[in-house]
């Protein structure tokens, strides 16, 4: 049997372990249309790719936006600590109700905290006609089947609220907003409190410069600087 690199010359067997490998084999993959594609399938993966791009897929990065981490630097230590006494307190802070908003979109869960704030609005309705528009739009917007920011309800509670959106009264979407409160008090509300956002905050960090997670082993020049390295290690 002849030897299989003199008959694939350009087949690189240690290429598995060479990361500019991985380059040239990731813009080929790119570049190559696949054949028997359905017409808008290349457009779903490029709107796939744009997605994994977002900043919310990279942890610490959307912390390091001048508009994000503006209200945030101007959190003292203290203050985050109180927002770790009870759910209430947070969301009673403009600027804790803004950091675990920013906490909810990197879980893609903000249409929790955004429909308990459409409620806290509605409730603030001062005449009967106010009411109306407002609970239509909350109903559209977060509760009706396949609503474009459907929160999650359970049946008899999603069935009530909708028979009462003919005839709205305040009360009309209590029912709905104590659930989702209740959803975040006892899901996102303790992660948040564990999150490096909030815990670079109660340690007085620049949220501006966030620590980040290294995704392999790596240094930089910096690190090496006044060292004597000990290779035995390795």
């Amino acid at each position: 049997m002849e030897n299989p690199v003199l008959l694939f010359p350009q087949l690189n067997i240690s290429a598995s372990k060479d990361k500019s490998y991985y380059k040239v084999m990731k813009s080929t993959i790119k570049e190559e249309p696949h054949k028997g594609s359905k017409p808008g399938a290349k457009q779903k993966r490029n709107r796939l790719s744009l997605l994994l791009q977002k900043p919310e897929f990279h942890e610490g990065d959307h912390l390091a936006k001048p508009e994000n981490s503006t209200k945030a630097a101007n959190v003292s230590p203290e203050e985050a600590v109180k927002w770790g006494e009870s759910f209430d307190k947070l969301l009673s802070e403009k600027a804790g109700l803004d950091a675990f908003t920013k906490f909810l979109k990197t879980e893609f869960s903000e249409e929790n905290i955004e429909f308990w704030i459409a409620c806290e609005d509605y409730k603030k309705s001062k005449t009967a006609r106010e009411l109306l528009p407002k609970a239509k739009t909350i109903y559209e917007t977060f509760i009706q089947k396949d609503a474009p920011k459907e929160v999650n309800l359970d049946f008899q509670t999603k069935e009530i609220t909708s028979q009462n959106i003919g005839q709205p009264i305040i009360t009309t979407f209590d029912r709905a907003q104590n659930t989702v409160y209740r959803l975040m008090e006892q899901d996102s509300y303790p992660r948040f409190l564990r999150s490096d956002p909030y815990l670079n905050l109660v340690k007085g960090r620049n949220p501006s410069r966030p620590t980040l997670r290294r995704r392999s082993r790596s240094f930089t020049v910096n690190d090496f600087k006044g060292v004597r390295p000990d290779f035995t290690v390795w």
